[in-house]
């Protein structure tokens, strides 16, 4: 090989390892920061913490005991279990999470089974109320994505949403036995955008993408509405808008509901990294908004997930991933938010609801 073909292979294939090491997928990606900046460790949260927003992540003793373990060690007095289920699956989570006394309650679903035949609605109130009696204390989580009331056990509801008049009499009545219902419309905003360059949650959005373009579903905007529908017809029920109600990339949306409706909360379980990003804009909002705020997490029963959103919620730290919990691409920041602001949420406003 004479030098001139050696000198070109070399070019090749220096040029094919400069393109390999620049082809890193965007799924891939997992930065650390290299800023030497405060890194925060909280163990155990400031104050009592009543977790508003889980499910049933434990399917055995051993792991709920494992559970209550891990709560002990980090502060957390309750989790309420929105189980969604009615019937024996309801009846079986309950008398599973039940055994550990005060440390969970158990919320059952709606039984959407018959919705579009004639005397659903008494049939649905009367499955309700059998949940009540064997110790379901609210309703939740209740979901509309656009198509329908779909996550609710064991039959989803499509096309029906919270503002259909055969939803009414449901509603009434959980205010009349006392029980909250935790509602979820929407998705983030990210998932209705294409999926390119200029998404800003890609990562998620791609793996969580709303099909805008089919036919009969509702968006984000219409969701919104039918749940302060809902809300406005029935003062006598306590609504929590689940995951900040979806509004994290404009949270006025959801301000401007807290500011209006006394009977509406937000719980802000699994829009950690959706908010973190933004420290000051959120930050105000809680401050604002700290007495209809209620803590959750709605991420499994890990210790790091506990400490994680501790993290967030009491520390000024500053550009910190968390790869393992979150889909997204962005740092996250410490909110820094204020003892009364923290009392309220971990604790204080689930009280006003659960008593």
């Amino acid at each position: 090989m004479n030098r001139y073909a050696l000198l070109l292979l070399t070019l090749c294939l220096t040029l094919q390892t400069v393109n390999a090491q620049e082809e890193i997928l965007l799924k891939d990606y997992r930065p650390k920061s290299i800023y030497n900046i405060p890194k925060t460790v909280v163990e155990k949260a400031k104050f009592p913490v009543i977790d508003m927003h889980s499910h049933d992540y434990a399917v055995t003793d051993e792991e709920i005991r494992q559970w209550v373990k891990t709560m002990d060690e980090h502060g957390v007095e309750k989790t309420i279990i929105l189980s969604m289920q009615t019937g024996k699956a309801f009846d079986s989570i309950y008398a599973m999470y039940s055994k550990y006394g005060d440390r969970f309650e158990i919320w059952c679903g709606f039984d959407y089974t018959g919705y579009e035949e004639e005397g659903w609605t008494k049939k649905a109130i009367k499955e309700l109320e059998r949940c009540f009696k064997v110790g379901a204390k609210g309703i939740g989580e209740i979901g509309d994505k656009g198509l329908g009331l779909l996550n609710s056990r064991p039959t989803p509801a499509y096309g029906m949403h919270f503002d259909d008049e055969r939803m009414q009499p449901l509603l009434k009545r959980c205010g009349e036995l006392g029980m909250p219902i935790n509602v979820h419309v929407a998705e983030p905003y990210w998932m209705y955008e294409p999926i390119d360059q200029y998404n800003d949650g890609l990562m998620n959005a791609a793996e969580w993408q709303i099909d805008v373009e089919k036919p009969g579903i509702l968006l984000h905007a219409e969701l919104i509405n039918t749940l302060e529908t809902a809300v406005r017809n029935n003062p006598g029920t306590i609504f929590i808008a689940c995951h900040f109600a979806n509004c994290s990339h404009d949270l006025n949306i959801l301000g401007n509901l807290l500011g209006t409706y006394e009977n509406l909360f937000a719980d802000i379980s699994a829009r950690y990294a959706e908010t973190a990003p933004v420290p000051r804009a959120t930050k105000a909002f809680y401050e604002k908004y700290q007495d209809k705020l209620l803590y959750g997490t709605d991420m499994g029963f890990e210790p790091s997930m506990y400490k994680t959103t501790f993290r967030i919620l009491e520390t000024l730290d500053e550009h910190f991933y968390e790869h393992e919990l979150f889909g997204y691409h962005w740092a996250l920041h410490g909110l820094g938010l204020s003892d009364a602001t923290l009392k309220k949420l971990y604790y204080d406003n689930a009280r006003k609801i659960l008593d």
